[in-house]
């Protein structure tokens, strides 16, 4: 997530160059045969470009808004997230009761600890690379990776739940295929494990039982977008569209700029450029905006969101060695 007012330009015009020069070349070839070979019969009518640019126009902003969506959706459910966190936390603290305070405090930190491990693995889980995501095949993508770290792509997993889990339970939720779901398991196995020991009684074990239905239900909508990509068939239509409409304008600017005189028909390169990069730009970003999770320079920060719920949960249970919150590299928040 960038967390900055907006892009620089400079930096926006880095990212679409590859598009500039293929839109510089795609206008100066038809301008020079038409200028300087003498090939008047290539200009077309502006008509039909018109038509092309009205349909590119209104499946460009549908997509936008529908790619916008997905990643509004998923700042919502990770929203929730952090709500039911704090809840869980402070059930844990105030529902559960041990023999001695000594060992009162220890079910505290392993049920609290334990949803640390939860948070862990679906954020690993999120950042699982897709085949339809972009950030490892845009050539433009993988050059603006320079400006920031995807920290699940650089950490080990294992490593990440020993400090939250026991080795027997790190062990068995690594053997898992889904992780997350194993660890809420786990949670709920021990609440009803001190249900029976008397240790949580039957109305806070019910509400706490609802919670970690809640978070099954947050994860559950995470993987949904995760695992359902834009529909290919409207994002392929999208780049289709835009595609023929940018091959086509320049043909039709050139009896336009033409008539400003002898040299106004190469006015037909830079303008043709412009409007080509508003439209190419519109495409790079809406699918730029796809996959939330993918590990790309907009997504929902789900690492910094996590840090913010283990602290505020360590801070439940009386801790005060906080781990430190994460820092937006190049304005780029993970």
């Amino acid at each position: 997530m960038n967390i900055s007012s907006h892009y620089k330009l400079g930096v926006f015009l880095v990212w679409t160059r590859r598009s500039i020069y293929a839109l510089v070349l795609l206008a100066a070839v038809p301008t020079a045969l038409y200028q300087v070979l003498g090939w008047k019969w290539i200009a077309i009518p502006w008509v039909p470009i018109a038509l092309v640019g009205t349909a590119a126009s209104f499946i460009a902003g549908f997509k936008n808004t529908q790619t916008y969506n997905r990643t509004w959706e998923a700042r919502q459910i990770w929203g929730a997230i952090i709500n039911s966190s704090r809840a869980w936390g402070i059930m844990a603290r105030d529902f559960v009761a041990g023999v001695a305070e000594e060992e009162e405090q220890i079910l505290h930190r392993q049920l609290v600890y334990r949803h640390f491990a939860w948070l862990t693995a679906l954020r690993f889980q999120m950042r699982d690379p897709r085949s339809w995501e972009h950030i490892r095949t845009k050539p433009y993508n993988v050059e603006f990776k320079k400006y920031y770290r995807v920290p699940e792509w650089e950490s080990d997993l294992g490593e990440e739940l020993e400090p939250y889990l026991t080795e027997k339970e790190c062990s068995a939720v690594l053997k898992a295929k889904n992780r997350a779901t194993q660890i809420i398991a786990l949670q709920s196995a021990q609440l009803k494990a001190l249900k029976q020991s008397g240790q949580l009684e039957t109305f806070p074990y019910m509400q706490m039982a609802n919670l970690l239905k809640e978070l099954y239900e947050h994860q559950g909508k995470s993987e949904r977008i995760k695992n359902f990509p834009y529909p290919r068939q409207f994002a392929s239509i999208n780049l289709f569209f835009i595609r023929l409409l940018v091959i086509l304008m320049p043909f039709g600017m050139l009896n336009e700029f033409a008539k400003l005189g002898d040299h106004g028909v190469w006015l037909t390169i830079p303008f043709s450029v412009i409007v080509g990069w508003v439209f190419t730009s519109l495409e790079q970003v809406g699918e730029s905006t796809e996959n939330p999770f993918e590990g790309g320079a907009n997504d929902v920060p789900i690492t910094s969101m996590c840090r913010t719920i283990e602290s505020d949960l360590r801070e439940i249970l009386g801790e005060s060695d906080l781990p430190p919150a994460i820092v937006a590299e190049n304005d780029i928040l993970m």
